[in-house]
């Protein structure tokens, strides 16, 4: 019997029901700080030209519509055959880069399959990055983009998960030089989960944050590493961007910022916000 990673924040941070996740999808991308339309998936581009997008990972209430302007734009642009989600680990669990090789990712929506071989050959350009499932048992940040993903594909695709603990920018880069590697010739795309600036108020966020974001839309990871550094910008997945900007320049992709809001667009307090940004990386 292949590994079922159950879903750890079902009924928390999105629906635990199938219709009704399907439901509050569907308002992310209705949302007036979201696309305003909903997405149809071209399945006859080929080959695509989105290679990667850093999506947030708040509750969908709250960072859903910028998760959906990334989605938009990936269903325009047709179905990867694999998607790679960096998400930086928040629970401590398990080794400090850590991949899932085999197995199921269930959620509300239905059971996504790993991509065994592509994970094989990431840890074959790699000695940083340890087989672990452990990391992933608890970890919210890979598993929020999963329904967003069936919403558009169903099940007919596949995932190497890959989870961060150690957020060093060397070992980012090593994983972003693994991926331009292994991910040749594939149809893949990379997804860098990570929400923004956390706790501060919405203007001084925003500040921060555009100035990390600048570094990103620059393709420059290293400009980007120590502008978080510098800056103490508290961004949770640091590391997968940096490895999302180094794939993305050695697979010669542009970025460009999809959507900027904060958790006070929705609330109404901007007294204390966290920023969330959809950035895609187009060949």
């Amino acid at each position: 019997m292949p590994t079922i990673r159950r879903p750890t924040v079902a009924s928390q941070f999105y629906e635990g029901d199938a219709e009704a996740l399907k439901a509050q999808i569907s308002s992310c991308f209705l949302n007036p700080l979201g696309p305003k339309k909903l997405p149809e998936v071209n399945f006859h581009i080929h080959p695509r030209n989105i290679v990667g997008l850093i999506c947030p990972h708040a509750g969908y209430l709250y960072s859903g519509p910028v998760a959906a302007s990334a989605f938009y734009e990936l269903a325009i642009d047709g179905k990867p055959d694999t998607v790679v989600l960096l998400g930086p680990n928040h629970t401590g669990y398990g080794s400090a880069l850590s991949i899932m090789r085999e197995g199921i990712w269930r959620t509300p929506l239905g059971d996504i399959e790993v991509d065994s071989g592509l994970a094989d050959a990431i840890l074959h350009e790699t000695k940083i990055v340890d087989v672990d499932e452990a990391a992933h048992r608890f970890e919210h940040s890979i598993e929020v983009q999963l329904p967003f993903l069936q919403f558009l594909y169903g099940n007919i695709f596949k995932i190497v998960p890959i989870c961060f603990l150690m957020q060093d920018y060397d070992s980012a880069l090593e994983v972003g030089r693994a991926l331009t590697e292994a991910l040749d010739a594939t149809n893949t795309v990379v997804i860098a989960s990570s929400d923004m600036t956390h706790y501060e108020p919405a203007k001084l966020a925003a500040a921060k944050d555009h100035a990390a974001l600048k570094a990103v839309t620059d393709m420059d990871a290293k400009r980007f590493y120590q502008t978080v550094e510098n800056q103490n910008i508290t961004a949770c997945g640091f590391a997968p961007i940096t490895s999302l900007i180094t794939y993305g320049v050695g697979v010669c992709a542009k970025a460009q910022l999809l959507s900027y809001h904060n958790s006070g667009d929705v609330t109404g307090d901007h007294s204390s916000v966290v920023g969330y940004a959809a950035v895609s990386f187009k060949k």
